[in-house]
């Protein structure tokens, strides 16, 4: 069995040569590189293309290239999440390439397994897919998406084999699995490096052969930025936000597979007990999402889609971004509850572009409002100016046609019975008179009492 060279960070960074496509592993700082970029950071190295979920955060990993202005373009799902990259692209000097973030990971997955792309519904009939190819396959619209290589991937795993067998821990897998299989040169940053042997065949994530070199680094809480405490992350809680989730708990089954988009849909998971029987899905490769820790951050725990560590129910699994996706387009989760800027009233949900704002963040929004069996919207009922959000046509970017089942405002419920949107209940302290006036949208009234 061959012997993986061992190196070091900077022998890793020269390895890369300006004008490159460079493919770079981490959902967040959650299994990123950090090491192996921030050595690439203090080399003259420049004009590369950056494929990632995301360019880290302010000053960390992709973000301290960013700021030494290293790279000329951006390839991934959700920039919005570092001020400093969206600043890059208004000011010109970054290229952006947004993809639906499952698209991203099946895009690398798909070039990593020698095709030329595929087909999926994501994104159909939406900005994101404007110039592509599109098919009516199965009687479902389909978008054709290249896939993606690059010359050098830099990846994070747990543990290393002086085979280059890897192991991931908890919800490290995210983009490093399909990467390992998706660049010319490959070098796997790990925490330590064991003899061969010392990893049991089945717990082998990323086989060997992948694998040209090996760099031994240890992660501190530094290395993880928002995701190094749970206290990083904050919620906004409210009444009227805490009877959405209230309502939306409602609707959740023993034995639902449910994800949870970010805002409002988050504080549903502080409510779901153990009886309630639901399973948890993250689109960062996680099933059986627990609730958030008391303390301890990404060093101890899994994190889930909003970055934030989480625990880990009985029967829980990790994989990685592409299973993940795979999974919702496999209409395998039954229910996506997901926050929303308008929703119409022929089921077209607008969540991922704010008015005046660079559209630079889609994340996996996308993917799960038409993979999920049932989607659920929360979100206020109009904008703080009183403007309805629930309207007779999106003017806002879609983000999926026709695939909203219900809409729970702080105002209202609505349903889509027959096709046809259906006021059927009233939010604690909201009369009808007051739907009526602030609803954009044409609807039938059919009032059920309110729990």
């Amino acid at each position: 069995m061959k012997t993986v060279p061992v190196i070091t960070a900077p022998q890793a960074a020269a390895l890369v040569k300006s004008g490159q496509t460079l493919l770079v592993g981490g959902f967040g700082m959650t299994g990123n590189p950090v090491h192996l970029v921030h050595a690439l950071a203090e080399l003259p190295t420049n004009a590369l293309t950056y494929v990632a979920n995301n360019v880290s955060e302010p000053g960390l990993s992709g973000g301290r290239m960013l700021r030494n202005r290293q790279l000329s373009k951006a390839v991934g799902s959700y920039f919005t999440s570092n001020p400093e990259a969206v600043r890059a692209h208004q000011e010109g000097w970054l290229e952006v390439e947004l993809l639906p973030q499952g698209t991203l990971a099946e895009a690398i997955r798909a070039g990593g397994a020698g095709l030329g792309g595929f087909y999926t519904p994501t994104a159909a009939g939406t900005l994101i897919a404007a110039g592509a190819e599109v098919r009516t396959l199965g009687g479902q619209e389909m978008v054709f998406v290249p896939a993606l290589r690059g010359d050098v991937a830099f990846i994070r795993a747990w543990r290393a084999d002086t085979a280059g067998n890897l192991q991931y821990r908890l919800t490290e897998q995210n983009f490093n699995r399909a990467m390992a299989t998706a660049a010319d040169l490959v070098v796997a940053e790990v925490e330590e490096i064991v003899p061969v042997g010392s990893i049991a065949p089945e717990q082998v994530h990323t086989p060997g052969l992948y694998v040209d070199y090996l760099v031994q680094a240890t992660l501190t809480l530094d290395d993880l930025g928002t995701s190094a405490s749970v206290r990083g992350g904050s919620k906004r809680v409210d009444e009227g936000r805490l009877n959405m989730a209230r309502r939306a708990l409602q609707e959740l089954r023993p034995g639902d597979v449910v994800n949870l988009g970010i805002g409002i849909p988050t504080l549903v998971a502080d409510l779901i007990t153990p009886e309630h029987g639901v399973t948890l899905h993250t689109e960062n490769g996680m099933l059986g999402v627990g609730p958030a820790p008391e303390d301890g951050g990404a060093l101890d725990y899994p994190v889930n889609a909003g970055k934030i560590p989480v625990t880990a129910l009985p029967g829980a699994s990790y994989f990685d971004s592409a299973d993940s996706f795979a999974m919702i387009r496999g209409r395998h989760v039954d229910v996506a509850v997901m926050g929303g800027l308008q929703v119409d009233e022929h089921g077209n949900l607008a969540n991922w572009a704010v008015p005046g704002k660079p559209l630079l963040g889609v994340g996996g929004a996308m993917d799960l409002a038409s993979g999920a069996r049932r989607l659920i919207i929360t979100m206020s009922h109009t904008d703080p100016d009183g403007t309805p959000k629930v309207v007779p046509e999106c003017t806002l970017p879609l983000t999926t046609r026709g695939a909203v089942d219900m809409i729970i405002t702080d105002r209202a419920v609505f349903e889509f019975l027959g096709g046809q949107l259906t006021l059927t209940g009233l939010m604690p302290g909201t009369t009808l008179e007051e739907v009526r006036v602030t609803t954009g949208a044409r609807f039938v009234e059919r009032l059920q009492a309110e729990g």
